[in-house]
């Protein structure tokens, strides 16, 4: 009899980029190998649930296909011809890459670039060191946030609110811009609760039909873009039938008057117009959120998708304001925490060697940057040599014709730190295998919730796989700026430093209790010690000129996009990409559920359970255009063109009469690899690079799309 022996149960944190950031009880069953990873049940906020995706995490870690050893490029770059280097020359050749490249253009020329592929502070943020320690060009952030955060920020001063555990403790919960149910499932969790234990409605608020709002009491779905308006309408019939409370407003917010004078022609009639949303829907959903106080409303990142974003997030928030849901537990307006943490990073970031005078380069305009436009290289020098840690600009980046002209340049030099052969690693020069997190030691916060969580190493790297900073520490030797504070330091020092410089308890110590909770009192959280601006006031008249933000962009850049038409007051502001008659249809590129952006797309349960790009597209959008479900469409725009499969979907569910699209709008849940589609080519050729007002921003949600059958090639749905 052979007697069973329970794994060791190991704990860390989710690394991905998800407000969540799960605290995680992960089985090791050796030094090398992982089982099952659950939530940890006695975090509060992940509360034992995690998504499905990251609970499959060991199709990760063993996939047979992730990458072992340092490959070099034997023919053209995106032949897929490839040798094996040792570690050792592969870092000397990208030393001499490097000071060649600085020795013939100057060291801007080198761009180190990175996002969000790991949220560890140490693994993500120490490329910075390097960038700074060498004057090498900055890189300004604009793929996610900016727009939300403005918004939000727009309003309250600070990046910071409710308490997202609070969710359980509503009368009403409104999840508003995201598909919690795919992307923030633990919001789901405290939502659940709050239905349970005290039959609480929850309302959805999106662009169609999500799992989400499946799971909601009430489901709304809007127009792309147009959340400005269907918010104003909102607050029209709280001043108008007696529900916003003025004793808050004229305590707690700065021009409550005059946002009503303005807000008088903001009808619902105005509202459906533009929404789509009936008079009836908008006038229900007003009572709804003016009749229950307790109203606590989750805004998520589907604003920072939009041109319009940052004015829909702030018209949005401003509905909490109106009715006072901010005194009470389990009411207000709650985007991000990622205000609380106080977290100093200046060694890991090795910000003591940051050149103001160095420029800064937009990642959203990568293409432009690659390819030489002068106005996107901020008239410097080109870009000749690169490393890039946690992002995959080839399949996620916007204008992707212009990223791929770029990375197929043969005078550009690329080293590509990776987990997988991503759609960037296949047009590299240089291919490092990269570490997961359960290998490598680092430290991480939850921005959708408020604890600071410690990740230890759990297992041994696979292969010849190395952690981020071990690179960098190694290139900085081979440049010449090894001795400076911060390099040739583990990770796990670079941990414990921080820590003692955020006034937080040591790596041991936060290994034997595992997080720490951040958040700040009920007061501070809810604002009624003030909102952080001079006056205390929440602000509903807005100056977009001078607003305030982690994201605003370096001030050599200035501020972005069409930021002077930007309206005082919440409003429907139509800066978006119109549909016109050459492009009929808008298009969303939401996020799949068994995806987290092009993270997950080389799963096999994920790709099985995904299928194929696909476009939804409503049954009476179909039959206009002669479609059967399973057909064969190319869609395009002025960027563009692909072909895709359409999957229709009812207009209106047929017990609800809810709407699940709108007419005209088109939704390809992403993101696959550019080689799941016909001709190579991703959903991203279509996404405009355009700077969003004010701070920046890439509307990857905001697409004009026309669309043609290929009716002699159709095919039935399998």
């Amino acid at each position: 009899m052979t007697l069973r022996v329970a794994p060791q149960i190991g704990h860390s944190a989710c690394p991905h980029d998800c407000p969540s950031t799960c605290a995680l009880d992960v089985e090791i069953l050796d030094s090398h190998t992982i089982g099952r990873i659950r939530g940890a049940k006695d975090n509060s906020y992940t509360a034992g649930v995690i998504c499905a995706k990251v609970a499959r995490y060991a199709e990760r870690v063993h996939h047979p296909e992730r990458l072992l050893k340092p490959l070099i490029r034997k023919g053209a770059k995106g032949s897929g011809q490839w040798q094996e280097i040792s570690w050792a020359d592969a870092l000397d050749l990208t030393a001499e890459k490097f000071l060649k490249a600085e020795e013939q253009y100057g060291s801007e020329s080198i761009w180190p670039n990175y996002y969000a592929g790991t949220m560890g502070l140490v693994q993500r943020d120490s490329i910075n060191r390097l960038r700074y320690a060498k004057k090498y060009s900055n890189m300004f952030s604009s793929f996610c946030t900016n727009l939300a955060w403005t918004g939000y920020m727009a309003g309250t001063g600070a990046l910071r609110g409710p308490d997202p555990r609070e969710i359980a403790k509503s009368d009403c919960v409104v999840i508003w811009g995201t598909n919690a149910a795919a992307t923030q499932v633990n919001v789901m969790t405290h939502a659940a609760r709050a239905r349970k234990e005290r039959g609480a409605k929850i309302v959805a608020i999106d662009v169609y039909e999500t799992a989400t709002i499946r799971q909601a009491d009430i489901g709304i779905v809007l127009k792309p873009g147009t959340d400005g308006a269907f918010a104003c309408a909102v607050m029209h019939v709280l001043f108008r039938d007696g529900l916003a409370d003025w004793d808050y407003l004229n305590r707690y917010t700065d021009a409550p008057q005059a946002l009503e004078q303005h807000l008088q022609s903001r009808t619902p009639q105005w509202a459906e117009a533009i929404t789509g949303v009936s008079v009836e829907d908008i006038e229900a959903f007003a009572q709804l959120v003016g009749t229950t106080k307790r109203t606590y409303f989750r805004l998520g990142y589907g604003f920072s998708r939009q041109r319009n974003g940052a004015v829909n997030m702030h018209a949005a928030s401003c509905i909490a304001a109106v009715t006072g849901a901010w005194t009470l537990e389990g009411g207000g307006a709650f985007h991000s925490n990622s205000g609380i943490f106080g977290m100093d990073k200046s060694e890991i970031e090795g910000s003591a060697f940051a050149d103001p005078s160095v420029r800064s380069l937009d990642q959203s305009k990568i293409g432009r940057v690659l390819t030489g436009d002068a106005e996107a290289l901020y008239g410097g020098p080109p870009v000749m040599a690169m490393l890039i840690q946690n992002t995959n600009p080839a399949n996620v980046a916007p204008e992707q014709r212009l990223v791929r002209q770029g990375f197929m340049r043969e005078d550009l030099f690329t080293v590509v730190h990776e987990h997988f052969m991503t759609d960037t690693a296949k047009m590299a020069d240089l291919v490092l295998p990269a570490t997961m997190f359960l290998e490598h030691d680092d430290i991480y916060r939850g921005g959708g919730q408020q604890h600071v969580l410690l990740g230890a190493k759990l297992i041994e790297a696979a292969g010849e796989a190395r952690e981020n900073i071990y690179v960098i520490n190694e290139l900085a030797n081979r440049l010449g700026v090894g001795h400076l504070d911060g390099f040739n330091l583990p990770a796990r020092q670079l941990v414990d430093n921080l820590l003692a410089k955020s006034n937080m308890p040591d790596f041991e110590t936060m290994r034997e209790q595992r997080w720490l909770d951040k958040q700040p009192d009920f007061e501070k959280s809810h604002y009624l010690d003030g909102f952080a601006w001079p006056d205390g006031k929440f602000r509903f008249r807005v100056d977009w000129q001078k607003q305030t933000s982690p994201d605003r962009p370096p001030q050599a850049m200035g501020l972005q996009g069409p930021f002077a038409d930007m309206p005082e007051f919440p409003d429907y502001w139509a800066s978006n990409e119109l549909a016109d008659p050459q492009h009929p249809f808008k298009l969303t590129t939401s996020p799949a559920h068994n995806f987290l952006n092009s993270t997950f797309a080389e799963t096999p349960t994920s790709l099985a359970k995904e299928i194929r790009p696909q476009l939804l597209i409503r049954d009476d959008d179909a039959a206009e255009l002669g479609l059967e479900d399973g057909a064969r469409v190319q869609i395009g725009n002025q960027r563009g063109e692909l072909i895709l499969h359409v999957k229709i979907q009812q207009a209106t569910d047929k017990l609800s009469g809810a709407k699940k699209l709108r007419r005209g709008v088109v939704v390809s849940e992403g993101l696959f690899p550019n080689s799941s589609f016909e001709g190579g080519e991703g959903i991203n050729i279509l996404t405009g690079a355009d700077a969003a007002a004010p701070h920046g921003g890439t509307a990857f949600h905001d697409i004009k799309v026309w669309i043609r059958p290929l009716m002699e090639q159709s095919v039935k749905a399998a």
